[in-house]
């Protein structure tokens, strides 16, 4: 046993005689909404003769051990009534709350999961979350609400401009953010090619965005994990809402399967602008559509179970001779279990499908791939003293992935059937992770993560000489595609490729005084399945590959460091966040790589490293009729792919180039403003440095053709982008008791219509045969109104 485990062992046990030695009894229940009975997340319990306190899991439960004694226990949540009683503590209790939600303060904006100076207390940092309410008020474009594009309002991440789907959340590729809708892993999170995200704001309850110091029940992607829950439904009574936009309109019901027990809840979102296109001549089709689903039940005090979904597609036709249909299809059956007053744990049984399909009439031919994935995890939370907390399970993943199939679709088709090979792998992990408060200033959070990944046996695998599947040609200094020598097969339960790591994670709390504390933290984290896109921004038709035995997976370590502050009882806050990350075996392309239908992959691709720090500034006000708060990045993002060898040129001459990712500067400011019950007003203003993309700075003659010549990758930049977005809510009848209620929301995106460069291409002009570039903007000014109801 080396040093560092041995120090491990001795607080926990430290910790474990200290408990023993007190008379100590826990105080643990459940908090719900008193309206719906739904479960609130991260509700603040609060007891000030200890200056101690406590929050609810995803689950609503909560646990908090103390002293024998008489106290007064304090319960706030955010858009919701305080409420304050008195117990007396002389054995263990069960308590549960009812919080009722209060009118005035519904509109609140909450930034981070907990506004409580409690928070300055904890060493958890780096994290994010916005309130479901704060993203239906922001400005959108064409009036629909977006949790994506909602959070890169937030410092430190960005996005690949308009139309562009994805996320980079400090300096990463959007490939290595963990996005999760109730458990379950959602690989493309985009409709309609990035305008819009497959969340249904109407079935969200809680988001949370991790960018660092990342808890160890986390893993499998190396930037970030987005954590999204879907509400239960309402067990006490029916109720409707739904919006009507225009170009999508949305509805969802919920309402009690058997009351105060069990709860159902159905929702539905499609878009229909495509219904428009026939009056201006347009055969063509484009729409998406998506569905959530939700049963839940109590079975008792101590169990429950929840079997919840989610299903979409986005449809393109061009007349009848394109059609393409992508989307994902997730299914989580959880089980709730409370062990003890101290031991709550969660069982989840997860599968989740990716599926592209691409039909292409005019050369009659079907193209279809997808990932599926399933998943079993089982999550325990001990609350083993008010000090001393542990997180700890485990989590197995299946995946199939079906890089790409072609079929002919008609008998004179020209295309014979074609069958990229099926790839399979095993992934699993265990974890723990304590919270340790060391004294009143000092809390601790550590533990880790071990990960394996088992590459699973295939139908054919190239062999190549030296097992190099790609040689760089030195007279020509480049690199080209080896031929393989032979072939491999291997039995489904055969193990082509396995790969081990532990990935631990750190992060301190030292509180300076009431009102601030510095925080820091450190976190390595794996990554074993890779994005194939040479895009900055992820497509459809990306395919998702697994490492083996000529991909590594990618390996992060990441510090940072912050300083948290509240000012006039939390009226403001400040955070100031830095940090550094370095990532080992991040995959580059050789110039000219064709990755779609590539049955060997690993000839047009090489392993890299890739680095990013930067520094973060949030500054908010939290209360007020005016309220909102602006976001300030300076970041840098660089990737590098040195030669193999001494005479390898590598990719970009092995030199540090920008990401397509990197934005040097990103501002974003956003206010709301409540005039009174029936108008309120909100704002977003945003500047980023512009996109890094490598221009041709030349031009040859080869017979005839002309043929460009490019500067070094990446060197030059798009403009910069900036935008201003302005809503108004109008609430006509805002005292009305009448059970249907409504509102309007008019919109204008890009004020001053900023026509932003999606990308800049050069071609000849044909009148005086001159060079020339071409800018291609998504978006200008765009107005929207939309109506929001409920019953």
């Amino acid at each position: 046993m080396n040093k560092a485990h041995l120090i491990f062992f001795i607080i926990i046990i430290s910790s474990f005689l200290k408990i023993s030695a007190q008379e100590k009894f826990t105080l643990s229940g459940t908090i719900t909404d008193s309206q719906s009975n739904e479960t609130l997340i991260s509700v603040n319990i609060i007891i000030p003769e200890l200056q101690t306190g406590t929050i609810t899991n995803e689950y609503g439960f909560y646990s908090i051990t103390l002293p024998e004694g008489t106290y007064k226990i304090q319960i706030s949540y955010l858009g919701f009534k305080t409420v304050s009683e008195t117990i007396v503590l002389n054995n263990d209790m069960v308590k549960n709350f009812k919080l009722s939600e209060s009118a005035e303060s519904l509109d609140e904006i909450v930034i981070t999961e907990n506004v409580e100076k409690l928070n300055i207390k904890k060493p958890q940092m780096s994290v994010n979350a916005l309130s479901i309410k704060t993203i239906k008020n922001m400005p959108v474009v064409l009036g629909e609400v977006d949790v994506i594009k909602s959070i890169t309002l937030l410092p430190g991440v960005t996005n690949a401009g308009e139309g562009s789907s994805g996320f980079n959340v400090r300096g990463g590729a959007a490939d290595q953010n963990l996005i999760l809708l109730d458990e379950a892993t959602i690989f493309n999170s985009s409709h309609l090619f990035g305008f819009f995200s497959v969340f249904n704001p109407d079935a969200i309850k809680d988001i949370k965005l991790y960018k660092g110091g990342i808890p160890a029940k986390y893993g499998g992607r190396v930037s970030s994990v987005l954590d999204i829950y879907q509400k239960e439904g309402n067990s006490s009574q029916f109720h409707m809402n739904g919006g009507i936009g225009l170009i999508s309109s949305r509805l969802l019901a919920e309402g009690p399967i058997k009351k105060d027990k069990g709860s159902f809840l159905l929702g539905g979102r499609s878009s229909y602008a495509h219904l428009f296109l026939p009056l201006f001549d347009l055969d063509n089709v484009a729409y998406f559509y998506d569905l959530n689903t939700k049963l839940s039940y109590r079975l008792n005090d101590n169990n429950s179970i929840y079997l919840s979904g989610y299903f979409g597609r986005d449809v393109f036709e061009i007349q009848d001779s394109f059609e393409n249909t992508y989307g994902n299809t997730v299914v989580n059956f959880r089980w709730n279990h409370l062990f003890s007053d101290k031991l709550f744990s969660n069982l989840s049984l997860i599968y989740s499908d990716y599926y592209y399909g691409l039909k292409l009439n005019f050369v009659e031919f079907d193209w279809e791939s997808g990932i599926r994935n399933f998943n079993l995890k089982y999550d325990f939370k001990h609350y083993i003293s008010n000090n001393f907390k542990l997180e700890y399970g485990l989590n197995s993943m299946y995946y199939k992935f079906n890089p790409g199939e072609i079929n002919p679709t008609t008998e004179s088709s020209g295309i014979n059937p074609f069958k990229l090979i099926d790839k399979y792998a095993f992934e699993n992990a265990i974890y723990l992770d304590a919270e340790h408060k060391i004294s009143n200033k000092l809390s601790v959070s550590y533990g880790a993560r071990f990960s394996t990944f088992h590459r699973l046996g295939q139908d054919e695998l190239n062999v190549y000489e030296d097992d190099n599947p790609l040689i760089f040609n030195e007279e020509l200094g480049i690199y080209e595609k080896a031929d393989p020598i032979g072939t491999e097969t291997f039995n489904r339960s055969d193990v082509i490729e396995s790969f081990a790591n532990i990935e631990p994670r750190l992060a301190i709390a030292y509180q300076l005084n009431d009102e601030s504390s510095i925080k820091a933290s450190y976190n390595r984290m794996s990554q074993y399945l890779h994005l194939l896109s040479n895009t900055s921004s992820p497509t459809p038709l990306d395919v998702w590959t697994p490492s083996g035995k000529y991909i590594k997976p990618q390996l992060l370590d990441q510090i940072a460091l912050g300083y948290f502050r509240t000012f006039k009882d939390n009226e403001y806050s400040l955070e100031i966040e830095s940090f550094y990350k370095t990532i080992q075996n991040r995959i580059d392309y050789t110039d000219g790589a064709d990755l779609i239908a590539n049955n060997a992959i690993e000839q047009v691709i090489l392993n890299g490293e890739a680095r990013a720090y930067g520094m973060e500034v949030l500054f908010r006000k939290n209360e007020g009729k005016l309220k909102g708060w602006l976001a300030y990045t300076l970041s840098k993002s660089e990737q590098r792919t040195p030669g193999r060898t001494a005479v390898e040129t590598g990719i970009n001459n092995g030199e540090w180039y920008n990401t397509p990712f990197d934005k040097t500067h990103d501002i974003s400011l956003t206010a709301s403003y409540e005039l009174n019950k029936k108008w309120s007003f909100s704002s977003n203003f945003l500047f980023q440095t512009g996109q890094p993309a490598t221009f041709p700075n030349g031009q040859y003659e080869y017979n005839g053709i002309i043929v460009p010549s490019f500067e070094a990758r990446n060197s030059s930049r798009l403009p910069a982008y900036h935008r201003l977005d302005l809503a108004v809510n109008y609430n006509p009848k805002p005292d009305s008791e009448k059970r249907f209620k409504g509102e309007w929301v008019f919109g204008i995106y890009n004020v001053y219509n900023r026509r932003n460069a999606a990308n800049i291409t050069f071609r000849e002009n044909r009148m005086s045969g001159t060079n020339e570039a071409v800018r291609l903007a998504i978006f200008g000014i765009v107005p929207s109104v939309s109506y929001n109801f409920k019953f």
